[in-house]
């Protein structure tokens, strides 16, 4: 006989079949011995349905968030961390003992955590591929760690490089190079961003925020030419385990 859904948690996005957060939570509970605590998928359309999901999900106690609604999901929300403030996207709500819905971002310190290892003295500048939801994290977490960085995007600007300004130059001032887009996740996992791979020497670090597949294009390409380099799975077992910590607080 099921037992009865004491608490129930859940991740929301769109076209999430492939999440890590609900094996890995649903393991956890198992482990753990939490009896009638529950993770689910909220794959929803549009943000519109948010409200949706919170209503039919009784009794709901925490949401991950994941692309593409990190952005789009802050106004449904009573308040935010200081941190998802600044950083401006959310990928953790905490429901409060008042019923209010509460955001964090708890991205920013998965990342942070999971490159820290990697780091040595020359690594003082990084490339972002891609300004969405989780680029606002990595960039976060960059500044917490005292390291300069610059966005690039398929539309420059004066503060954002396009891919194809991107030179042996640009490499040479630049030794971490940062995925933070969808290019390369499963099942499309023959694409990757559009870099000069060449120019990767054994003094970068090339760093994929996908984990499926657990090496990419990017990273493969990165690999050949004697880059460190590393997925997104570390991070987001770290930021998981932050989320954790805040829906219990």
């Amino acid at each position: 006989m099921t037992p009865p859904i004491k608490k129930r948690f859940g991740l929301l996005g769109r076209n999430i079949n492939y999440s890590f957060s609900k094996g890995y939570f649903t393991e956890k509970f198992e482990n753990e011995k939490l009896v009638g605590y529950t993770y689910e998928n909220f794959d929803i359309p549009t943000i519109e349905s948010f409200w949706d999901v919170i209503k039919n999900n009784d009794p709901l106690s925490g949401i991950n968030v994941t692309i593409p609604y990190k952005e789009e999901v802050i106004p449904f929300l009573d308040k935010l961390s200081k941190k998802a403030i600044k950083i401006g996207a959310v990928n953790t709500i905490r429901f409060t003992k008042k019923g209010k819905l509460k955001g964090y971002n708890t991205d920013y310190y998965g990342f942070q955590k999971s490159l820290e290892p990697l780091l040595e003295s020359h690594h003082k500048k990084a490339l972002i591929l891609g300004t969405g939801g989780a680029s606002k994290g990595v960039a976060f977490a960059l500044e917490e760690l005292g390291i300069e960085y610059t966005f690039v995007s398929r539309q420059a600007s004066e503060t954002v490089l396009g891919y194809n300004q991107i030179t042996d130059l640009i490499f040479d001032e630049y030794q971490i190079v940062i995925n933070s887009t969808p290019v390369g996740t499963s099942p499309n996992t023959e694409a990757y961003p559009e870099i000069p791979y060449e120019f990767f020497t054994k003094k970068h670090i090339a760093y994929d925020l996908i984990y499926n597949p657990a090496e990419t294009q990017f990273l493969k390409k990165a690999h050949h030419q004697g880059a460190t380099t590393k997925n997104g799975l570390d991070m987001l077992i770290f930021q998981a385990e932050k989320a954790w910590k805040i829906w219990n607080k």
